[in-house]
């Protein structure tokens, strides 16, 4: 078991966000979360990334409580994620933004070797074609692919995947999955949210 989460609880104020929510997931799967929205998915990927701390509850990574662990470490012990709304750094090229992810991830990269590391993950996720262009002028497929490929860049044991399909036409859905599905065969933990229910039934283990 890679990560497991035991009664975790988050409220804001008298709005109850994670609710008593437990989990244990298996290493080199892909774990599907699915529900409405409001249902809570995000706040329970930021209790997982170290944006927010439960208030009760624990979760630990590889028999290591990491409750109270900060962002930065917990991207050092091998969590990364995407996010609903890309974010991308609009001003910097393809290159430039997954060269960050490379420098900030599990290993102290110097320039060189992030730049290796960025060509080899822009090469996987396809978008080779586009390494000099900058992140702002990408459509949203390929913001998608280049917000991936930051996470990758981290080189992450688990890597979350919050709505990466939305927004893409059916193509694009498939060439995502196509992805998703290599990142597994290459011994990444996956948790997705995703609201497409075909394409989570497919994925999902």
């Amino acid at each position: 078991m890679i990560l497991k989460g035991t009664n975790l609880k988050l409220s804001f104020g008298g709005l109850v966000a994670v609710n008593n929510v437990s989990f244990e997931i298996e290493e080199k799967t892909i774990f599907g979360i699915i529900g409405p929205n409001g249902a809570g998915k995000t706040t329970l990927f930021n209790i997982i990334s170290g944006v927010y701390k439960p208030q009760t509850g624990t979760l630990n990574f590889k028999d290591k409580n990491i409750t109270n662990m900060p962002i930065y470490k917990r991207a050092r012990l091998g969590i990364a994620r995407t996010h609903q709304i890309v974010k991308p750094l609009g001003e910097l090229t393809v290159i430039e933004n997954v060269m960050v992810g490379a420098c900030f991830g599990k290993k102290n990269y110097n320039l060189k070797q992030a730049q290796s590391v960025a060509l080899d993950v822009i090469n996987f996720v396809g978008l080779s074609s586009k390494i000099f262009t900058l992140a702002n002028q990408l459509n949203v497929a390929f913001k998608k692919r280049l917000e991936l490929a930051r996470a990758l860049a981290n080189e992450p044991e688990i890597l979350l995947l919050d709505e990466v399909l939305a927004g893409l036409n059916p193509k694009e859905v498939d060439n995502m999955l196509e992805i998703i599905l290599k990142i597994k065969q290459n011994g990444i933990t996956i948790i997705i949210i995703e609201h497409l229910m075909h394409a989570i039934m497919k994925i999902s283990d």
